[in-house]
């Protein structure tokens, strides 16, 4: 931070001040243990299975490992702030919390529109799909959103970096996120707020808005497919689509409005960063039957060879 600014460390109020509401804070530790292993599982499966090698499952890969980071980049405060009776989080903490937030949380959405892209080029253009969407394209389309998700954190930080705060230190949130942050600055952030709107709140927002038309288009395309195909193509949707809804809403509502505070802010922040990645594996597996006999055929085979040896 700047050698200028007084404040070097600040306090988390948490999610509420309630003594008894803060101990149900305890059950955010159960889901996200819960997401943890969940998504850990599909990683685990996915990496050790040979019949899930196709793109869909590398994108798969890629976002339960992205809900894994992004989960962890917040809950952990929560549940050691309900804990401890000194909320304190350093400068540097915060930074690192925020940089971690603005990484995964957007690549999260870069990897759900790379997966509507697969989706809409199995379903519209069958015959071209195994050419276009070989594993190497899908491996350098990932390895573009990483970088596309770096600069945006880099971007974010640097919106927060050079303001100055000599003054308030108590964040009335549960993690350092952009806008409760942005109302400790000791100067004018009218300009750094726009920049936060442009920046996270249009990326998600126009995200939603082009994977949206993309599910209406290959929906209105299943027209022309056969029965079986049209429900087949329907699950694998229908999933996408509930992941889609689940995580953009609470995120736009979140980052239209910087410069404004509603009570239920935190609430949705909890969702979108810790109940979203809780339910991603529940979706993908539970309506997924290629990943559940991969589960299944993985772990036999591992339990099997415990019990040989």
């Amino acid at each position: 931070m700047q050698q200028n600014k007084s404040v070097t460390e600040f306090i988390l109020l948490g999610l509420t001040q309630d003594p008894l509401r803060q101990k149900m804070v305890f059950i955010i530790f159960i889901f996200y243990i819960g997401t943890v292993v969940g998504n850990l599982l599909i990683i685990v499966t996915i990496k050790f299975s040979r019949s899930l090698g196709s793109p869909v499952y590398i994108l798969l890969f890629h976002l339960s490992f992205a809900d894994t980071c992004f989960s962890t980049s917040t809950a952990p405060w929560l549940i050691v702030d309900a804990l401890s009776a000194e909320k304190v989080i350093s400068c540097n903490e915060c930074m690192t919390q925020v940089f971690a937030m603005h990484l995964f949380g957007p690549m999260e959405i870069f990897v759900l529109v790379l997966m509507a892209v697969d989706h809409y080029l199995a379903i519209c253009n069958p015959l071209h799909y195994p050419t276009i969407m070989r594993p190497e394209v899908c491996i350098i389309l990932i390895i573009l959103a990483w970088i596309a998700a770096l600069i945006h954190s880099i971007i974010q930080n640097v919106l927060v970096w050079k303001l100055p705060f000599c003054g308030n230190n108590l964040i009335d949130h549960y993690c350092c996120d952009l806008q409760p942050f942005l109302k400790l600055a000791c100067m004018d952030t009218y300009v750094s707020n726009l920049l936060v709107v442009f920046n996270s709140g249009a990326t998600c927002s126009i995200s939603f808005f082009i994977l949206m038309i993309s599910y209406i288009v290959i929906l209105y395309s299943l027209r022309n497919h056969s029965a079986e195909g049209r429900k087949k193509a329907l699950s694998t949707c229908t999933s996408h689509i509930i992941v889609v809804v689940l995580f953009f809403v609470p995120c736009i509502f979140i980052y239209i409005h910087p410069q404004t505070t509603f009570s239920m802010d935190k609430m949705v922040a909890v969702f979108y960063t810790i109940g979203t990645p809780f339910l991603n594996p529940l979706i993908y597996t539970l309506r997924n039957a290629e990943v559940k006999n991969a589960m299944r055929k993985l772990w036999s085979i591992k339990i099997t060879s415990e019990s040989k040896g």
